[in-house]
């Protein structure tokens, strides 16, 4: 009997470095995530310093912003599946260092290429930490009631970090150089990688089969393609421009392919049979049109404060911050919320507040109104973070054990194209609606007007060079497109919140929680070789989240 006892404790005491208990792993994962997050928004508002020290073009300061999204998002399935293979949290651990490495890099940039290659580096390793968070959590919390909370907790983080960012940015670059937005993430990866490997379990899928490489690599061309082509649309590229039509069918051509060899082959990449499961592809396309609708409005929102209302970029990210502390109450809450309203009515009514959130900003004008700002950026955070906090929980609950990391790199995928394209789509729209204003200006010739269309900032910079009475002018009708255009924006936006309120009609409509053997929990577990596939067949049942509605 103590051979057998012996035997059961070696791969508890194996799998885990120190038996942490799971909410300790959870806040382990947390700071990992909030160190990403951060990282994706804190150049936003040092570009200026960049473009006076590092003199970049036109083109090397695109992609000095953009790189680090572009190859984060086309990495995610990559790492994502391959931590499903050799081990999630090595992986993440591998992200942890060369997070570090790529900060130290961007901090002591001297040319712009090298901090495009630095910031290329932070994406490779946005992509090893972001989707391995995910999995790790769905692990360590195979109650769905637990997981659940840690869930909402894991997004009210990330809300967090996407806030932080440009308040941070804003207060490194008053104090130092802008070298200094990438240097703080170097102390918290020293305390992350030690910490990390002592507490953090390792967990792995089935493991059948060779790790399909060609198919991980059509995965990462494909989505580099596809969203070069959205940001470049985004960007005002002309639809038809070779820049913007060569990768968009490139990148689709080579995803098209990706998922046919899926579905052929007898151990895929990715389990594309998770999306015949309405609530596991339901979830998707809600977070696809939530990010959708908030991530242009976001972008159009701080041209707002600051080009129309003059406030500066740190008052500009305090006035934002209501709607991320909003935020991170709908995801503290979103557990209790999910138990009682079940996954229907929580997305819906996600969705139909932050459409009800948009509308009421619709009143926004000229003129500073705080009051209509924080009430509007309150219900918006609310909002969404409640649609994203229930359409992410039934993704990852509807998702086999064995395909945790694949099935957040879909979630992350979703979440970066979702963002992606709307900052494609509501930029046009906001461009098709801003610009006619501006073509009978009294006094501004036509080639001044068609200058001031490309946006506010370049209309002011017209207009101040016209100056007299013709530069007041423009710079009146400038304002005043701009804010019809914005509220054009916004009802377009709040019309594809409805569109998704209707989809996630399609989802379950009672939260279904199984219960699982007491201490299963906990980190320190049997490896999954040994004792996760019969507790996953266990729990199967009980996770298969289906509507029994009639």
């Amino acid at each position: 009997m103590s051979v057998t006892t012996t035997a059961a404790a070696r791969p508890r005491r194996r799998a885990a470095g120190a038996g942490a208990n799971r909410w300790v792993v959870l806040v382990v994962l947390c700071v990992s995530l909030l160190l990403v997050a951060v990282d994706a928004t804190v150049l936003h508002v040092a570009v200026p310093a960049v473009t006076e020290d590092l003199r970049p073009g036109a083109m090397e300061l695109l992609w000095i912003v953009d790189v680090y999204p572009l190859v984060c998002a086309s990495l995610l399935i990559l790492f994502g599946t391959l931590g499903d293979r050799v081990g999630r949290r090595r992986i993440l651990l591998l992200g942890y260092a060369l997070f570090g490495v790529a900060s130290a890099l961007a901090a002591f940039a001297h040319t712009a290429e090298t901090l495009i290659l630095a910031r290329a580096l932070l994406g490779v390793g946005g992509a090893m930490i972001m989707p391995a968070t995910l999995s790790i959590l769905r692990q360590v919390f195979p109650a769905r009631r637990e997981r659940a909370l840690a869930i909402g907790i894991w997004s009210a983080v990330a809300a967090v970090g996407a806030a932080v960012g440009p308040l941070l940015g804003g207060f490194l670059l008053e104090h130092f150089w802008w070298g200094a937005v990438f240097l703080v993430n170097i102390p918290l990866m020293l305390v992350s990688l030690p910490v990390g490997r002592m507490l953090l379990p390792e967990s792995r899928g089935d493991g059948d089969g060779p790790w399909d490489v060609i198919g991980a690599l059509m995965a990462a061309l494909g989505l580099f393609g596809v969203v070069l082509g959205v940001k470049r649309l985004g960007g005002g590229e002309p639809v038809m421009s070779p820049f913007t039509v060569v990768p968009l069918l490139a990148g689709a051509a080579l995803l098209f392919f990706f998922v046919r060899r899926q579905g052929r082959r007898p151990h895929p990449l990715v389990d594309l049979r998770m999306f015949r499961r309405p609530a596991f592809s339901t979830s998707v396309g809600c977070i696809v049109l939530a990010m959708l609708a908030l991530v242009g409005l976001e972008l159009i929102a701080a041209q707002y404060l600051q080009l129309v209302l003059g406030l500066s970029p740190l008052e500009t990210g305090l006035r934002l911050l209501p709607l991320t502390i909003a935020a991170m109450a709908a995801g503290l809450a979103g557990a209790r919320m999910l138990r009682r309203f079940g996954p229907r009515r929580m997305v819906c009514f996600g969705f139909c507040l932050t459409a009800a959130a948009v509308v009421t900003l619709t009143a926004m004008g000229g003129t500073d109104d705080a009051g209509l700002l924080l009430f509007g950026f309150v219900l918006l955070g609310f909002g969404l973070e409640t649609t994203l906090f229930g359409a992410y929980e039934s993704m990852l609950s509807e998702a086999p054990a064995e395909q945790a990391g694949g099935a957040a790199a879909i979630g992350e995928t979703s979440y970066q194209l979702g963002a992606g394209i709307g900052i494609a789509l509501l930029g046009s729209v906001m461009n098709a609606a801003y610009a006619p204003g501006l073509q009978t200006v009294p006094g501004v010739p036509s080639h001044a007007s068609d200058a001031a269309g490309h946006s506010l900032g370049e209309a002011y910079e017209v207009a101040g060079r016209l100056g007299g009475s013709a530069g007041a002018a423009l710079r009146h009708a400038a304002r005043d497109s701009f804010v019809h255009g914005l509220h054009v924006t916004l009802l377009v936006s709040a019309g594809l919140l409805l569109m998704g309120a209707v989809m996630a009609l399609r989802l379950p409509r009672v939260m279904q929680c199984g219960e699982i053997e007491d201490g299963a929990a906990e980190v320190g577990l049997p490896s999954p070789r040994e004792a996760e596939k019969p507790r996953v067949s266990a729990l199967t049942p009980a996770l298969d989240v289906r509507d029994t509605a009639p």
